[in-house]
């Protein structure tokens, strides 16, 4: 199936889609609620203002990516980022 310039609110539920691809779509305001995204390859994507909670990131990278403002647990990344550097030239 193949949609193009929908500009309507679109309802998934218990779908396989499973190897699709999405390129310049707007998803700004939607929810996901279990979901799996195993494998999911994000890139040139804007996060900002993302909340994730309740969620498997076992194995996940972070790359080249703007940091400014990300906590995890409630603690600044660019802080966490900051004490490792500094352990690191210790050693």
């Amino acid at each position: 199936m193949k949609l193009k310039d929908v500009k309507e609110r679109l309802e998934v539920d218990h779908c396989d889609l499973s190897g699709s691809s999405f390129h310049d779509v707007n998803l700004s305001g939607t929810s996901y609620n279990d979901i799996n995204m195993s494998g999911w390859r994000v890139d040139n994507v804007n996060l900002a203002g993302l909340r994730l909670s309740r969620a498997n990131l076992a194995g996940a990278s972070i790359t080249n990516c703007r940091l400014e403002g990300l906590t995890i647990e409630g603690i600044p990344v660019a802080d966490l980022l900051a004490a490792y550097r500094a352990q690191v030239d210790k050693a």
